[in-house]
């Protein structure tokens, strides 16, 4: 506001971390423009129908009246301006510009990377906004990945010929950190073992996190998100535990899963019914429904929401302290969009919990929170695989979709989810990585999930330090027998060949065959049980120690009906 009022300038660039106030900045702006007769109305342009609503209600709080449902014609006398979205302008240019150019206005373009979401939506917001009296531009994540100029948004060239997006205040999560105004974020990464079948029939497997082939990351990410294994109920149980401690200090502390698409949120949904007794509100489109049912969970204490996108960017529900990272998208625009959903804080000390698989990009954001980045022009155009903007362009366009389309280039590819399991991988906090693996409800598990939700940085990072310590030393006394194949030393680890290692899974299947004709059990009833009874992963990732040990409970299951 200090810089805003010294410099008077017409446009200006306020790029701010998800969740540090850029709505009452703007607010606090439109009422000091309005007050002292520089302009006469406001139009706030937002990205999606609920955030309209959104604008004209923290507008209310400060006695600004905004009209969100404003299409055409003149506006009554009631309001001092009107809010629209991106897509309204692209409708409508010049309805806009005939209202800017009638009186003095404030245009607030929020999140105005959308502006060039499309070519014509550019070209619009330029046509209707070239008149105004002032430009405030808002964003709260990185820019395009393109080439496009975004309107109204100043480039300068530093000296190695490349222009760069020009901020006039630029405030940081790592500003807004040190300040206390938004929570610091521990994201709890979870590996697993999955399998699936290609569209020639081959069985892949692959254990999130290990190296892989961008194709096989692909899809062994899909496998662990697929409502059909084990890995989402695994991560869902775990999420849900460490909402109870987080509401221990928190009392009204909600959690939101982020899904891919419709038919993964329903499941999700059923999945939190199962696992707590209780319904989760589901937000499946950006419609008046959907919006109301947003604005009900954020007024309530309930306990869980499943979303589709639509809650990645913009929304405000405070009261949001656990997440699972649930979609298969993977831009650091999205991923920084989906995390400031968390990080609101009302007050000092509370941590948010961020659940996510173990896929090596999305570490990579987790621990790059705090990396500014600007707008580039003219930078070489890389492949998509080389990038790591690759995907924000077409990320963009989904950003704005009001039905739920399952993600296009991944679902595109023949596949099919057969089993999945979840293993806890790790802690990420500060830009540092805490913990080893764990086994899903192990009380290795339950030390990271039981910290406290309320404690400042220093504190969280002192647990942290404690419960690997302990977890290092629980693991140093367990028999070899015992540990699981990473948690053992390398040269204690035996050499099993490939032949070998074949030959024992066949004779487990064998084993389970004859199970099943003896019991009627089906055949992944029988893994499943062999595996909770004897631990370790999926057979196709078991090590020849746990494969035997399947082989010899099985037999004596066999001895004892005999």
């Amino acid at each position: 506001m200090e810089k805003y009022v010294e410099t008077q300038p017409r446009d200006f660039l306020a790029v701010a971390t998800p969740g540090a106030g850029k709505t009452t900045f703007a607010l606090t702006l439109a009422s000091y423009l309005l007050h002292n007769h520089v302009v006469q109305q406001v139009t706030v342009v937002a990205p999606t129908e609920h955030l309209k609503k959104q604008w004209a209600e923290a507008a209310a709080r400060i006695g600004i009246r905004l009209d969100p449902a404003y299409s055409s014609g003149p506006l009554s006398r009631d309001y001092h301006g009107v809010v629209i979205t991106y897509a309204g302008i692209g409708v409508n240019p010049m309805l806009h510009r005939n209202r800017v150019e009638n009186r003095k206005t404030l245009v607030i373009l929020d999140e105005i990377h959308h502006a060039g979401d499309s070519k014509s939506w550019g070209e619009a917001c330029l046509e209707a906004f070239e008149p105004a009296t002032r430009r405030l531009a808002l964003t709260g994540t990185p820019f395009r990945s393109d080439t496009n100029p975004i309107p109204f948004v100043s480039y300068g060239d530093n000296g190695d010929g490349i222009r760069r997006s020009v901020a006039d205040y630029t405030y940081g999560y790592g500003n807004a950190l040190a300040d206390h105004v938004v929570r610091p974020v521990m994201f709890l990464s979870y590996s697993g073992n999955m399998r699936w079948r290609t569209k020639a029939g081959d069985e892949l497997a692959a254990t999130l996190g290990e190296p892989m082939t961008k194709d096989v990351i692909a899809q062994a990410w899909r496998t662990a998100l697929s409502p059909h294994g084990e890995w989402m109920p695994n991560v869902l149980r775990a999420a849900d535990q460490r909402l109870s401690e987080v509401r221990k200090s928190i009392p009204d502390a909600g959690a939101l899963v982020i899904a891919s698409d419709q038919e993964s949120a329903r499941a999700y949904a059923k999945m939190i019914r199962e696992i707590t007794g209780q319904g989760a509100t589901l937000v499946l489109s950006d419609e008046a429904e959907a919006s109301q049912r947003i604005t009900d969970f954020t007024d309530s204490t309930d306990r869980w929401m499943v979303a589709v996108r639509m809650v990645s960017e913009g929304v405000d529900v405070p009261r949001l302290a656990v997440g699972v990272y649930a979609t298969s998208i993977s831009t650091p625009l999205f991923f920084a969009q989906a995390v400031g959903r968390f990080v609101r804080t009302r007050r000092r000390g509370e941590t948010a919990s961020v659940f996510l698989p173990t896929i090596p990009t999305l570490l990579g954001f987790a621990n790059e929170m705090e990396l500014q980045r600007d707008h580039v022009l003219d930078k070489p155009k890389k492949a998509q695989e080389d990038d790591l903007f690759g995907e924000e362009d077409a990320l963009l366009a989904e950003a704005e979709k009001t039905k739920d389309e399952a993600d296009g280039g991944l679902d595109d590819t023949p596949w099919e989810a057969l089993e999945s399991d979840a293993i806890f991988d790790r802690v990420l906090y500060e830009g540092k990585e805490f913990g080893m693996q764990a086994h899903a409800g192990s009380e290795e598990e339950s030390d990271y999930l039981g910290i406290p939700g309320l404690l400042e940085p220093d504190q969280v990072r002192l647990l942290l330090h404690r419960r690997q310590s302990r977890q290092i030393q629980r693991s140093k006394t367990k028999p070899a027998e015992e540990a699981d194949l990473l948690e053992m030393e390398a040269e204690k680890r035996p050499v099993v060949t490939h032949q070998q290692l074949q030959e024992l899974r066949k004779e487990l299947n064998g084993l389970v065959g004859a199970w099943h004709h003896r019991t009627g059990q089906p055949h992944g009833t029988i893994h499943n049980e062999l595996r909770r009874v004897c631990g370790g992963p999926l057979t196709a990732q078991a090590t020849a120690h746990q494969l035997q040990a399947r082989i010899g409970k099985i037999r004596e299951w066999a001895t004892k009906i005999d």
